[in-house]
């Protein structure tokens, strides 16, 4: 008689999940490691601010200057996505502003507000696969549609708004109190973009989408040879870029109580910067959300502390430029000692090959 072994073998049902815990573990620890350069740099402003000016270290400048990084912060965390496989948005400002306006006319011609907030973020997001599908379908560099899209949609949000502010909305509406307000004593778009950015940081990381924007920002060529889809991956990555600006719209929209066609000049290249200051290359292959949102905190930080040191608004954006050129060096300067260190590290321990003569004896 034939006996069935019931029983798998040793560690055969346990490989699965302690792989899964070493992989996190792993994951974890090079976060750590990779953001530490930002991290240390946005520390080291606030400090330096703090000890100059002590107001700049209470709690609600501290939680004003978070909230202000929130609309730029989203865009970032979104931005990494196409960033990584080698394209780029420059159609999030003129998405942001489109939605906020869309949202607003919406609400005249009587949508609930937290309706309207669905139908605009939804939008958004459709208006990011635009990008991606007209950039396969033509062939041109995301660069070129994405600019030419970003002075569509600011076109159309001003169209749509007559060219002048939306003010008269129904202020009194339970949307504009929760989302434009705050919870537990934090601003609602705060902890909308901390729990965004844990969100895209676990599908960038831990998905097979994540993986196949990495991996096709890495060798283009390969990810062709080997027959990744890279068009659905490119029109995937910029409509998480859309759906980010899109949120972002809502929460604007939520603050401000208008639909300003104005808003979000600049925002697309402010969330371009945040990423590479937070370790996301322009050459692709990786990227990193927390990076891009300590890069945006660190924009807001540098914004706010030249109002405390009372600098003339016209040498702001110089002094902006600045910081972000000293962050990414600084940056750059942890991540090359590290890569040395690792590489050292790695020959010490590589034992050396044996030579024919020594085999000979």
């Amino acid at each position: 008689m034939t006996r069935t072994d019931t029983h798998t073998r040793p560690g055969a049902t346990a490989s699965t999940p302690s792989r899964r815990s070493r992989s996190s573990r792993t994951w974890g620890r090079r976060l750590l490691r990779d953001e530490l350069g930002v991290v240390v740099v946005l520390a080291l402003l606030v400090v330096a601010v703090g000890i100059v000016r002590p107001a700049f270290l209470g709690t609600g400048n501290l939680l004003s200057t978070a909230q202000s990084s929130s609309y730029v912060g989203l865009m970032a965390c979104g931005m990494v996505f196409p960033l990584a496989m080698r394209e780029v948005d420059l159609s999030v400002g003129g998405n942001y502003a489109f939605g906020v306006v869309l949202g607003a006319v919406l609400m005249q011609h009587g949508w609930t507000p937290w309706l309207a907030a669905v139908a605009l973020v939804v939008a958004c997001a459709l208006l990011g696969a635009l990008n991606g599908i007209v950039t396969t379908l033509i062939g041109a560099p995301s660069f070129i549609v994405t600019l030419a899209s970003s002075l569509l949609f600011r076109g159309g949000a001003l169209a749509l708004a007559n060219g002048k502010q939306i003010a008269d909305l129904p202020a009194g509406s339970s949307f504009f109190d929760v989302v434009g307000g705050d919870v537990a004593g934090v601003p609602t778009s705060v902890w909308v973009l901390v729990v965004f950015a844990v969100v895209l940081s676990v599908v960038f990381t831990m998905t097979r989408f994540g993986a196949q924007v990495r991996a096709v920002g890495s060798n283009p060529a390969a990810a062709v040879y080997t027959g990744l889809p890279i068009a659905r991956v490119r029109v995937l990555a910029l409509t998480v870029s859309g759906l980010a600006a899109g949120v972002a719209a809502a929460l604007g929209l939520a603050f401000f109580i208008a639909g300003d066609p104005t808003i979000g000049q600049g925002y697309e290249l402010s969330a371009i910067a945040a990423c590479i200051i937070g370790g996301t290359p322009l050459m692709g292959g990786k990227g990193s959300v927390p990076g891009a949102l300590m890069g945006s905190l660190i924009l807001s930080v540098v914004a706010t502390g030249l109002v405390f040191f009372h600098v003339p608004i016209n040498f702001t954006t110089f002094a902006t430029g600045a910081v972000i050129l000293l962050a990414v060096a600084l940056d750059a300067g942890l991540r090359r000692s590290r890569g040395r260190a690792t590489a050292t590290s790695t020959s010490t321990s590589t034992p050396a090959p044996v030579t024919s003569t020594e085999e000979n004896r």
